[in-house]
Protein backbone atom coordinates (compact mmCIF):
# COMPACT_ATOMS: atom_id res chain seq x y z
CA UNK A 1 0.00 0.00 0.00
CA UNK A 2 1.30 3.12 -0.75
CA UNK A 3 -1.20 5.86 -1.51
CA UNK A 4 -1.26 7.17 1.83
CA UNK A 5 -3.47 10.51 3.20
CA UNK A 6 -3.06 12.46 6.14
CA UNK A 7 -6.07 12.42 8.75
CA UNK A 8 -7.41 10.69 11.70
CA UNK A 9 -10.37 9.78 8.95
CA UNK A 10 -8.01 7.99 7.17
CA UNK A 11 -6.53 5.97 9.71
CA UNK A 12 -9.80 4.99 10.53
CA UNK A 13 -10.82 4.12 7.36
CA UNK A 14 -7.53 1.67 7.25
CA UNK A 15 -8.57 0.27 10.59
CA UNK A 16 -12.21 0.01 8.78
CA UNK A 17 -10.79 -2.45 5.84
CA UNK A 18 -8.02 -4.35 8.46
CA UNK A 19 -9.18 -7.93 8.31
CA UNK A 20 -6.77 -8.47 11.05
CA UNK A 21 -8.15 -5.54 13.34
CA UNK A 22 -9.90 -7.62 15.32
CA UNK A 23 -6.89 -9.50 17.13
CA UNK A 24 -6.79 -6.27 19.06
CA UNK A 25 -9.31 -7.70 21.52
CA UNK A 26 -7.72 -10.27 21.98
CA UNK A 27 -4.48 -8.36 23.80
CA UNK A 28 -4.74 -6.24 27.21
CA UNK A 29 -3.89 -2.88 26.31
CA UNK A 30 -1.71 -0.73 29.35
CA UNK A 31 -4.00 1.92 29.97
CA UNK A 32 -2.85 5.38 30.24
CA UNK A 33 -3.25 7.76 33.34
CA UNK A 34 -6.71 9.43 31.66
CA UNK A 35 -8.36 6.20 31.29
CA UNK A 36 -7.64 5.43 27.89
CA UNK A 37 -6.09 2.85 26.00
CA UNK A 38 -2.33 3.66 25.91
CA UNK A 39 -0.26 3.89 22.03
CA UNK A 40 1.54 0.64 23.21
CA UNK A 41 4.76 0.55 20.48
CA UNK A 42 7.61 -1.00 22.85
CA UNK A 43 6.26 -4.81 21.55
CA UNK A 44 10.23 -5.02 20.36
CA UNK A 45 10.66 -5.07 24.05
CA UNK A 46 8.01 -6.91 25.68
CA UNK A 47 4.87 -7.95 24.15
CA UNK A 48 1.69 -7.47 25.51
CA UNK A 49 -0.17 -10.08 27.24
CA UNK A 50 -2.84 -11.72 25.25
CA UNK A 51 -6.29 -11.81 26.81
CA UNK A 52 -6.53 -16.23 26.94
CA UNK A 53 -2.89 -16.35 28.88
CA UNK A 54 -4.04 -16.65 32.38
CA UNK A 55 -6.87 -19.63 31.34
CA UNK A 56 -3.76 -21.28 29.89
CA UNK A 57 -1.68 -20.79 32.98
CA UNK A 58 -4.52 -21.59 35.34
CA UNK A 59 -5.52 -25.03 33.31
CA UNK A 60 -1.60 -26.05 34.33
CA UNK A 61 -1.84 -25.26 37.99
CA UNK A 62 -5.68 -26.92 37.91
CA UNK A 63 -4.22 -30.16 36.71
CA UNK A 64 -0.73 -29.61 39.53
CA UNK A 65 -3.30 -28.42 42.13
CA UNK A 66 -5.58 -31.77 41.27
CA UNK A 67 -3.06 -34.53 39.92
CA UNK A 68 0.41 -33.80 41.43
CA UNK A 69 2.67 -35.52 39.56
CA UNK A 70 0.38 -37.58 37.42
CA UNK A 71 0.15 -34.28 35.25
CA UNK A 72 2.89 -35.25 33.67
CA UNK A 73 1.04 -38.17 32.03
CA UNK A 74 -2.68 -37.69 32.82
CA UNK A 75 -2.97 -33.65 32.61
CA UNK A 76 -5.11 -31.89 30.09
CA UNK A 77 -1.54 -31.26 28.17
CA UNK A 78 1.03 -33.77 29.85
CA UNK A 79 3.51 -32.28 31.08
CA UNK A 80 6.07 -34.98 29.82
CA UNK A 81 5.53 -33.95 26.05
CA UNK A 82 4.44 -30.16 26.75
CA UNK A 83 7.08 -28.91 24.82
CA UNK A 84 6.13 -30.56 21.78
CA UNK A 85 2.78 -28.52 21.52
CA UNK A 86 4.93 -25.68 20.81
CA UNK A 87 6.95 -26.82 17.92
CA UNK A 88 4.83 -26.82 15.16
CA UNK A 89 3.19 -23.49 15.61
CA UNK A 90 6.79 -22.01 16.43
CA UNK A 91 8.69 -23.93 13.11
CA UNK A 92 6.10 -21.89 10.95
CA UNK A 93 6.33 -18.60 12.04
CA UNK A 94 10.62 -19.01 11.74
CA UNK A 95 10.39 -20.81 8.62
CA UNK A 96 12.17 -23.79 9.88
CA UNK A 97 11.48 -27.40 9.64
CA UNK A 98 9.73 -29.18 13.26
CA UNK A 99 13.13 -31.35 13.74
CA UNK A 100 15.06 -28.17 13.67
CA UNK A 101 13.05 -26.31 16.03
CA UNK A 102 12.84 -26.28 19.98
CA UNK A 103 11.61 -24.60 23.08
CA UNK A 104 13.68 -24.49 25.94
CA UNK A 105 16.17 -21.91 28.37
CA UNK A 106 16.76 -18.63 27.98
CA UNK A 107 17.82 -16.59 25.04
CA UNK A 108 22.03 -16.22 26.10
CA UNK A 109 21.99 -19.26 27.67
CA UNK A 110 21.07 -21.19 24.35
CA UNK A 111 23.38 -18.55 22.45
CA UNK A 112 26.24 -20.34 25.03
CA UNK A 113 24.74 -24.04 24.01
CA UNK A 114 24.91 -23.36 20.90
CA UNK A 115 28.86 -22.13 20.05
CA UNK A 116 29.38 -25.06 22.45
CA UNK A 117 28.61 -27.41 19.55
CA UNK A 118 29.41 -24.90 16.66
CA UNK A 119 32.02 -22.77 17.84
CA UNK A 120 35.21 -25.06 17.42
CA UNK A 121 38.78 -22.97 17.00
CA UNK A 122 41.29 -24.25 15.48
CA UNK A 123 44.81 -22.29 15.96
CA UNK A 124 44.71 -20.96 12.73
CA UNK A 125 40.75 -20.47 12.48
CA UNK A 126 39.26 -19.01 16.00
CA UNK A 127 38.18 -15.39 16.00
CA UNK A 128 34.10 -14.69 15.97
CA UNK A 129 32.53 -11.31 13.34
CA UNK A 130 29.67 -10.26 15.17
CA UNK A 131 28.14 -6.94 13.84
CA UNK A 132 29.38 -3.48 15.73
CA UNK A 133 26.51 -2.38 17.38
CA UNK A 134 25.32 -6.18 18.70
CA UNK A 135 22.76 -6.29 21.10
CA UNK A 136 25.24 -6.22 24.02
CA UNK A 137 24.82 -9.77 25.75
CA UNK A 138 25.84 -10.92 22.36
CA UNK A 139 28.63 -8.97 22.52
CA UNK A 140 29.59 -9.99 25.86
CA UNK A 141 28.96 -13.80 25.77
CA UNK A 142 31.09 -14.02 22.14
CA UNK A 143 33.63 -12.31 24.58
CA UNK A 144 33.47 -14.89 27.22
CA UNK A 145 33.75 -17.66 24.88
CA UNK A 146 36.56 -16.73 23.49
CA UNK A 147 38.75 -15.96 26.99
CA UNK A 148 36.97 -19.51 27.56
CA UNK A 149 39.05 -21.06 25.12
CA UNK A 150 41.94 -19.64 25.59
CA UNK A 151 41.73 -16.46 23.39
CA UNK A 152 42.29 -12.42 23.64
CA UNK A 153 38.57 -11.10 23.23
CA UNK A 154 39.97 -7.68 21.79
CA UNK A 155 42.06 -9.97 19.58
CA UNK A 156 40.18 -12.12 18.72
CA UNK A 157 35.99 -10.53 17.83
CA UNK A 158 35.87 -8.99 14.40
CA UNK A 159 33.58 -5.94 14.25
CA UNK A 160 31.44 -5.37 10.94
CA UNK A 161 30.62 -1.49 11.63
CA UNK A 162 28.86 1.06 9.69
CA UNK A 163 30.66 3.39 7.51
CA UNK A 164 31.79 6.84 9.64
CA UNK A 165 28.16 9.02 9.45
CA UNK A 166 26.19 5.71 8.54
CA UNK A 167 23.62 3.79 10.73
CA UNK A 168 23.09 0.98 8.62
CA UNK A 169 25.67 -1.68 8.06
CA UNK A 170 26.52 -2.67 4.43
CA UNK A 171 27.08 -5.91 2.73
CA UNK A 172 30.30 -5.58 0.66
CA UNK A 173 31.95 -4.35 3.75
CA UNK A 174 31.20 -7.85 5.23
CA UNK A 175 32.09 -8.90 1.92
CA UNK A 176 35.69 -7.33 2.36
CA UNK A 177 35.93 -8.38 5.95
CA UNK A 178 35.67 -12.26 4.76
CA UNK A 179 37.57 -12.44 2.45
CA UNK A 180 40.44 -10.66 4.24
CA UNK A 181 40.14 -12.50 7.38
CA UNK A 182 38.02 -15.40 6.04
CA UNK A 183 40.43 -18.37 7.06
CA UNK A 184 40.70 -17.12 10.82
CA UNK A 185 36.93 -16.28 11.17
CA UNK A 186 35.58 -20.14 13.37
CA UNK A 187 32.11 -18.40 13.39
CA UNK A 188 29.78 -15.77 12.13
CA UNK A 189 27.26 -14.60 14.40
CA UNK A 190 25.07 -11.55 13.81
CA UNK A 191 21.75 -10.28 15.20
CA UNK A 192 18.55 -10.91 12.66
CA UNK A 193 17.51 -7.71 12.79
CA UNK A 194 19.91 -5.25 14.59
CA UNK A 195 17.82 -4.10 17.79
CA UNK A 196 19.04 -0.61 17.81
CA UNK A 197 18.48 0.15 13.82
CA UNK A 198 15.66 -2.26 13.15
CA UNK A 199 17.70 -3.26 10.00
CA UNK A 200 16.86 -7.15 9.05
CA UNK A 201 19.87 -8.74 6.97
CA UNK A 202 19.45 -10.89 4.58
CA UNK A 203 20.23 -14.26 6.31
CA UNK A 204 20.83 -16.62 2.90
CA UNK A 205 23.63 -14.25 2.17
CA UNK A 206 25.42 -13.68 5.35
CA UNK A 207 25.32 -17.59 5.06
CA UNK A 208 26.58 -18.55 1.74
CA UNK A 209 29.02 -16.25 2.49
CA UNK A 210 30.63 -17.38 5.37
CA UNK A 211 29.91 -20.77 4.32
CA UNK A 212 31.84 -20.40 0.97
CA UNK A 213 34.95 -19.11 3.54
CA UNK A 214 34.67 -22.69 5.83
CA UNK A 215 32.96 -20.41 8.95
CA UNK A 216 30.07 -21.63 10.80
CA UNK A 217 27.09 -19.13 10.69
CA UNK A 218 24.56 -18.65 13.00
CA UNK A 219 21.91 -15.58 13.77
CA UNK A 220 20.07 -14.06 17.03
CA UNK A 221 16.85 -13.67 15.65
CA UNK A 222 15.47 -12.02 19.38
CA UNK A 223 14.10 -8.92 17.29
CA UNK A 224 13.00 -11.04 14.17
CA UNK A 225 10.32 -13.90 15.64
CA UNK A 226 7.73 -13.26 15.06
CA UNK A 227 8.45 -9.78 13.48
CA UNK A 228 9.70 -10.81 9.79
CA UNK A 229 10.04 -13.89 7.36
CA UNK A 230 12.94 -15.40 9.09
CA UNK A 231 12.60 -18.61 6.80
CA UNK A 232 15.74 -19.93 8.60
CA UNK A 233 16.00 -23.48 7.04
CA UNK A 234 16.32 -21.84 3.74
CA UNK A 235 18.91 -19.37 4.43
CA UNK A 236 21.28 -22.86 5.32
CA UNK A 237 22.42 -21.27 8.99
CA UNK A 238 23.45 -23.51 10.68
CA UNK A 239 21.68 -22.21 14.57
CA UNK A 240 19.57 -19.46 15.22
CA UNK A 241 18.58 -18.61 18.86
CA UNK A 242 15.75 -16.05 19.80
CA UNK A 243 13.57 -15.22 22.67
CA UNK A 244 9.90 -14.99 23.12
CA UNK A 245 9.18 -12.55 25.10
CA UNK A 246 8.99 -9.64 22.43
CA UNK A 247 7.39 -10.30 19.19
CA UNK A 248 5.91 -13.71 20.79
CA UNK A 249 3.94 -12.54 23.58
CA UNK A 250 4.83 -14.54 26.12
CA UNK A 251 5.69 -12.85 29.11
CA UNK A 252 9.11 -11.01 31.11
CA UNK A 253 12.08 -13.18 30.89
CA UNK A 254 10.22 -16.19 29.22
CA UNK A 255 12.00 -18.86 27.06
CA UNK A 256 13.76 -18.93 24.06
CA UNK A 257 13.85 -20.89 20.78
CA UNK A 258 16.53 -22.87 19.26
CA UNK A 259 17.09 -23.51 15.60
CA UNK A 260 19.57 -26.27 14.77
CA UNK A 261 19.83 -27.45 10.71
CA UNK A 262 18.39 -30.50 10.17
CA UNK A 263 22.09 -30.81 8.27
CA UNK A 264 23.05 -31.55 12.13
CA UNK A 265 20.19 -33.53 13.21
CA UNK A 266 21.93 -36.84 13.01
CA UNK A 267 25.45 -35.61 13.74
CA UNK A 268 26.41 -37.60 17.24
CA UNK A 269 29.78 -36.75 16.77
CA UNK A 270 29.00 -32.34 17.30
CA UNK A 271 29.95 -31.73 20.92
CA UNK A 272 27.59 -30.54 23.20
CA UNK A 273 26.05 -30.52 26.74
CA UNK A 274 23.84 -32.56 27.56
CA UNK A 275 21.65 -33.72 29.99
CA UNK A 276 18.33 -36.59 30.21
CA UNK A 277 15.80 -34.12 28.34
CA UNK A 278 18.17 -34.71 25.00
CA UNK A 279 17.98 -38.58 26.08
CA UNK A 280 15.82 -40.94 23.98
CA UNK A 281 12.26 -40.63 25.32
CA UNK A 282 11.47 -44.15 25.14
CA UNK A 283 14.45 -44.56 27.45
CA UNK A 284 14.71 -41.94 29.28
CA UNK A 285 12.99 -43.09 32.69
CA UNK A 286 15.57 -46.63 32.97
CA UNK A 287 17.95 -44.11 34.35
CA UNK A 288 20.70 -46.32 34.19
CA UNK A 289 21.18 -46.49 30.25
CA UNK A 290 23.98 -44.65 28.77
CA UNK A 291 23.12 -41.99 26.78
CA UNK A 292 21.34 -41.91 24.01
CA UNK A 293 21.27 -38.78 21.62
CA UNK A 294 17.61 -37.39 20.35
CA UNK A 295 17.72 -36.40 16.77
CA UNK A 296 16.93 -32.65 15.90
CA UNK A 297 16.69 -29.24 18.11
CA UNK A 298 15.23 -31.59 20.79
CA UNK A 299 18.59 -33.16 21.52
CA UNK A 300 19.93 -29.85 22.64
CA UNK A 301 17.78 -29.71 25.64
CA UNK A 302 18.53 -30.08 29.17
CA UNK A 303 16.40 -30.32 32.11
CA UNK A 304 12.30 -30.88 31.87
CA UNK A 305 10.74 -28.24 30.43
CA UNK A 306 9.04 -25.23 32.62
CA UNK A 307 5.81 -25.86 32.45
CA UNK A 308 3.68 -22.32 33.49
CA UNK A 309 6.46 -20.42 31.06
CA UNK A 310 5.33 -22.58 28.40
CA UNK A 311 2.19 -22.41 28.90
CA UNK A 312 2.13 -18.44 28.30
CA UNK A 313 4.06 -19.20 25.10
CA UNK A 314 1.59 -21.62 23.99
CA UNK A 315 -1.41 -19.36 24.32
CA UNK A 316 0.74 -16.42 22.34
CA UNK A 317 1.39 -18.97 19.35
CA UNK A 318 -2.04 -20.43 19.11
CA UNK A 319 -2.76 -16.85 18.43
CA UNK A 320 -0.38 -16.46 15.44
CA UNK A 321 -1.24 -19.40 14.26
CA UNK A 322 -5.07 -18.42 13.70
CA UNK A 323 -3.69 -15.19 12.54
CA UNK A 324 -1.15 -16.46 9.91
CA UNK A 325 2.57 -15.10 9.78
CA UNK A 326 2.01 -14.02 6.40
CA UNK A 327 -1.10 -12.25 7.09
CA UNK A 328 0.82 -10.66 9.78
CA UNK A 329 3.94 -9.70 8.01
CA UNK A 330 1.91 -8.05 5.06
CA UNK A 331 0.05 -5.78 7.52
CA UNK A 332 3.40 -5.10 9.65
CA UNK A 333 4.58 -3.62 6.09
CA UNK A 334 1.60 -1.86 5.44
CA UNK A 335 1.11 -0.42 9.06
CA UNK A 336 4.86 0.88 9.02
CA UNK A 337 5.08 2.60 5.77
CA UNK A 338 2.12 4.43 7.14
CA UNK A 339 4.59 5.19 10.06
CA UNK A 340 7.09 6.54 8.01
CA UNK A 341 4.60 8.54 5.83
CA UNK A 342 3.29 10.15 8.27
CA UNK A 343 6.71 11.16 10.09
CA UNK A 344 8.17 12.20 6.96
CA UNK A 345 4.52 14.23 6.29
CA UNK A 346 5.96 16.26 9.46
CA UNK A 347 8.88 18.21 7.65
CA UNK A 348 10.47 17.92 10.41
CA UNK A 349 14.59 18.38 9.91
CA UNK A 350 15.23 17.04 13.15
CA UNK A 351 14.13 14.22 12.97
CA UNK A 352 15.16 11.18 10.91
CA UNK A 353 14.54 7.50 10.37
CA UNK A 354 17.57 5.52 10.24
CA UNK A 355 15.49 2.12 9.76
CA UNK A 356 16.03 0.94 6.18
CA UNK A 357 13.50 2.30 3.87
CA UNK A 358 13.33 -0.49 2.10
CA UNK A 359 10.31 -2.88 3.61
CA UNK A 360 12.40 -5.96 2.54
CA UNK A 361 14.68 -4.81 5.10
CA UNK A 362 13.49 -3.86 8.15
CA UNK A 363 10.71 -5.17 10.58
CA UNK A 364 7.53 -3.15 11.91
CA UNK A 365 10.34 -1.21 13.82
CA UNK A 366 11.28 2.37 13.36
CA UNK A 367 13.98 4.00 14.87
CA UNK A 368 13.42 7.63 14.98
CA UNK A 369 16.90 9.82 15.29
CA UNK A 370 16.05 13.19 17.13
CA UNK A 371 18.67 15.57 17.21
CA UNK A 372 19.45 17.78 20.03
CA UNK A 373 17.20 15.11 21.87
CA UNK A 374 17.69 13.51 25.21
CA UNK A 375 15.62 11.42 27.40
CA UNK A 376 13.15 14.11 28.30
CA UNK A 377 11.65 13.95 24.75
CA UNK A 378 10.83 10.67 25.66
CA UNK A 379 9.41 11.50 29.20
CA UNK A 380 7.32 13.64 27.41
CA UNK A 381 6.09 11.25 24.94
CA UNK A 382 5.61 8.99 27.46
CA UNK A 383 3.62 11.56 29.74
CA UNK A 384 1.55 11.99 26.85
CA UNK A 385 0.05 8.16 26.62
CA UNK A 386 2.76 6.83 23.95
CA UNK A 387 4.95 4.18 25.83
CA UNK A 388 7.85 3.76 23.17
CA UNK A 389 11.67 3.07 23.86
CA UNK A 390 14.27 5.35 24.27
CA UNK A 391 18.04 4.33 23.30
CA UNK A 392 21.08 6.31 24.02
CA UNK A 393 21.91 8.80 22.68
CA UNK A 394 19.08 10.21 20.54
CA UNK A 395 16.65 7.58 19.15
CA UNK A 396 13.11 6.85 19.80
CA UNK A 397 12.33 3.26 19.27
CA UNK A 398 9.03 2.49 18.26
CA UNK A 399 7.45 -0.92 16.93
CA UNK A 400 3.65 -0.95 15.57
CA UNK A 401 3.08 -4.75 16.17
CA UNK A 402 0.11 -5.65 14.04
CA UNK A 403 -1.16 -8.16 16.19
CA UNK A 404 -2.53 -5.24 18.58
CA UNK A 405 -1.82 -2.14 16.96
CA UNK A 406 -3.81 0.04 14.89
CA UNK A 407 -3.43 2.66 12.20
CA UNK A 408 -4.83 4.84 14.65
CA UNK A 409 -2.30 4.46 16.85
CA UNK A 410 0.30 5.32 14.36
CA UNK A 411 -1.83 8.45 13.64
CA UNK A 412 -2.45 9.61 16.81
CA UNK A 413 1.27 8.99 18.21
CA UNK A 414 2.88 11.06 15.23
CA UNK A 415 0.43 13.84 15.97
CA UNK A 416 1.60 13.96 19.50
CA UNK A 417 5.34 14.03 18.54
CA UNK A 418 4.41 16.76 16.61
CA UNK A 419 2.82 18.47 19.01
CA UNK A 420 6.13 17.94 21.65
CA UNK A 421 8.56 18.90 18.77
CA UNK A 422 6.33 22.39 18.16
CA UNK A 423 6.51 23.22 21.57
CA UNK A 424 8.65 26.24 22.50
Amino acid sequence: MTNFKTGLDFALELDRNDKLSHFRNQFHIPKHNDGNDSIYLCGNSLGLQPRVTQSYINQELKDWAELGVEGHIHGKNPWLSYHELLTDNMASIVGAKPIEVVVMNTLTTNLHLMMVSFYKPTKKRYKILIEGDAFPSDKYAVESQLRHHGYDDNEGLILWNSREGEELLRYEDLEKIVDRYGDEIALIMVGGVNYYTGQFFDLKRITDLGHRHGCVVGFDCAHGAGNVSLDLHNSGADFAIWCSYKYLNSGPGSLSGVFVHERHAYNKDLNRFTGWWSHNKATRFKMRDDFDMLPGAEGWQLSNPPILSMAAIKASLDIFAEAGMDNLVTKSKDLTAYFEFLLNELNNDNIKIITPSNENERGCQLSIQVKNADRSLHQKLTKAGVISDWREPDVIRCAPVPLYNSYEDIYNMVERLKFILNEK
